[in-house]
């Protein structure tokens, strides 16, 4: 059985997570397996992805078993296995929508807050457990969750490993919808879909303004603006939707 799994719906790529019998957690096989599914994601006619976690887990962070058995180099280990995916997940140049179907605790959370969407399970619970066993955020969860809830707030989630059920994380901004457990995988394939019927490439575009907007100056960030917006005009995308309202009709976007 792979440790991650990938299925195709039309341009909406799905990526899930495949240990249930220990909440998803990561082990040396699944970050290779996560790896090759994004890099899998990269092909143009994705044009939205998913990310999930099978059974009754989203992704519970590290599989301690492992360190048990050769700890290593904690900082080898994020450099090696955890960066290149969080990376590759930023990298994308499309909507990644993480579908949290339960636990997502310690780097599972951090993957989470990774991508562009959150949407939950009422069944789902966010935990930062770094600090319940002494240990910092990290896969780029400082990052992420500063950005998602503000200095304040990421401060008092972070360094009090406090667990937010899906209510309390709907109310603090970190998903944007919650909604039955059984009716997840559609609403999230739903989701998607809609999102893939976007112009991909102005989608991806908006996506790189917003990672750089946080610590940009108002005059680099004005400059980026400029330089992206004139990619976009020479866009398939773009004369589509001029044509289309012109026309009064709706766009067909290609991502193109």
């Amino acid at each position: 059985m792979a440790e991650v799994e990938t299925s195709r719906d039309g341009a909406v790529l799905t990526i899930t997570l495949n240990r249930p019998d220990v909440l998803n957690a990561f082990n040396s096989e699944l970050h290779r397996g996560l790896a090759a599914a994004l890099k899998e994601a990269r092909d143009g006619g994705v044009r939205a992805v998913v990310i999930t976690g099978a059974g009754r887990g989203f992704c519970v962070g590290q599989d301690l078993t492992e360190f048990r058995e050769a700890p290593g180099d904690i900082g080898s280990r994020l450099r090696g296995n955890y960066h290149p995916n969080i990376r590759a997940i930023r990298a994308l140049e499309k909507p990644v929508i993480a579908a949290v179907n339960g636990a997502a605790a310690g780097a599972g959370m951090s993957l989470a807050c990774a991508c562009d969407l959150r949407i939950a399970a009422d069944s789902a619970t966010f935990v930062p457990a770094f600090i319940n066993i002494g240990l910092i955020p990290d896969s780029g969860g400082s990052y992420f969750v500063t950005r998602i809830l503000g200095p304040a707030r990421a401060f008092e989630w972070l360094a009090s490993g406090r667990r937010l059920t899906a209510v309390e994380a709907h109310a603090w901004g970190l998903v944007s919808e919650v909604v039955q457990t059984d009716a997840l995988p559609s609403r999230a394939a739903e989701l998607a879909a809609q999102l893939a019927d976007l112009p991909t490439r102005g989608v991806g575009m908006t996506k790189r303004l917003l990672d750089h907007a946080v610590t940009a100056t108002l005059e680099e960030q004005l400059e980026r603006e400029a330089q992206l917006q004139t990619a976009a005009t020479q866009t398939e995308d773009f004369k589509e939707g001029v044509a289309a309202f012109l026309e009064k009709r709706p766009p067909r976007f290609r991502g193109a």
